[in-house]
């Protein structure tokens, strides 16, 4: 027979258990003892003596449970605030963040917070409440940079069809301003597609439409797609890769490698180098994207993978804070693992992938 120590949790759980057990039965005894005493008061001033039950002493008897019934309800109403009052506040503390207050926090007096479980209870509820701050704080972001980034486009493509309109333009103004309408036009269409697959692969919890293909020759042509991108910043490329062959969903990972090398593209200074490395380890297939430019800080090094986040407070470069989330649900999705490396001048961002 297999017998499974009870873990740390499970004892900590039965400790709580036998203590609100504990603060029962004195209620319990201490009723019995106040009936005990009155009793024993009332035998020794002879009030109740053996013998037949007389009704005065049938009174009594029945005066006597209905004091111990009262006595003992009274002491469990009063006494029972002081172990119900953790559960009180935690009740209070959720209810404050039901109505938004993110701000709320639990903090139990010594009586229960010295207990292992009381500690569990405060630090799980205040990490829960500190990951909601956090995630309306970036919401409450995004949707600010979110705006402001869709309106920046609406903007100039109303503007240059306005010119348009007007007439009077030679063929290189028509030319130009129809580029610019065209580039703001796929930049809404970028955002958009990419908030629509952050929330796409978010209620993605199985992969699926998995097939066999050329890892090598998918990232060389996600590289060609923003050619004119790394070309406009005359950067160098360099593609130091064999062909490699890959089981996985073909459409997620091409979204992975166009967020990574777009994000390389547009963080890297004129004239600066992007490099792009493939190399197979044992089961796993290691993909490596490295790029010139700022070190991004360490504190930003922890929380770029999340949605809405953007390491670019200055809002210089163009972006929505959606590209590296997907990056990650996708990767872990697959089985795999992303980290990022930032020193000096050298920005890496390594993906690793099972082959199979």
């Amino acid at each position: 027979m297999n017998h499974k120590k009870p873990t740390e949790t499970q004892k900590r759980r039965l400790g709580l258990t036998l203590m609100y057990s504990g603060v029962t039965f004195v209620f319990f005894l201490a009723t019995m003892l106040i009936v005990g005493i009155a009793m024993a008061v009332l035998v020794h001033h002879g009030v109740l003596v053996p013998g037949p039950v007389t009704p005065s002493v049938n009174r009594i008897i029945w005066g006597m449970v209905l004091a111990s019934i009262v006595i003992g309800t009274l002491m469990a109403f009063l006494a029972s605030r002081i172990p119900l009052r953790p559960i009180n506040q935690l009740i209070n503390a959720m209810n404050r963040l039901a109505r938004g207050d993110y701000r709320a926090r639990l903090k139990y007096d010594s009586f229960f917070g010295r207990y292992a479980t009381g500690r569990e209870i405060s630090a799980s509820f205040n990490k829960l409440a500190e990951e909601l701050e956090g995630t309306e704080m970036l919401r409450s972001d995004f949707i600010n940079n979110f705006s402001h980034e869709f309106k920046t486009p609406i903007v100039s493509i109303a503007g240059f069809a306005a010119l348009l309109k007007r007439g009077n333009l030679s063929e290189a103004q028509k030319r130009e301003y129809i580029d610019v309408i065209e580039e703001e036009s796929l930049r809404l269409s970028a955002m958009a597609t990419n908030v629509l697959n952050l929330t796409k692969v978010e209620n993605q919890n199985i992969l699926t439409n998995t097939s066999r293909f050329n890892l090598s020759e998918q990232v060389r042509s996600c590289v060609l797609l923003l050619e004119r991108k790394w070309t406009q910043k005359r950067l160098e490329l360099e593609l130091d890769f064999d062909e490699h062959f890959i089981t996985a969903n073909e459409e997620q990972l091409k979204q992975v490698w166009i967020n990574l090398i777009d994000n390389a593209v547009k963080f890297t200074p004129e004239y600066g180098l992007v490099r792009i490395d493939i190399t197979e380890a044992g089961k796993t297939m290691v993909i490596s994207v490295a790029n010139t430019g700022s070190m991004i800080p360490e504190a930003a090094r922890e929380r770029i993978f999340q949605k809405f986040y953007q390491a670019d407070e200055s809002h210089a470069t163009q972006g929505n804070g959606v590209g590296l989330a997907i990056v990650k649900k996708v990767v872990e999705l697959h089985g795999g693992a992303i980290q990022v490396t930032s020193e000096s001048d050298l920005t890496t961002f390594t993906v690793t992938l099972p082959i199979e």
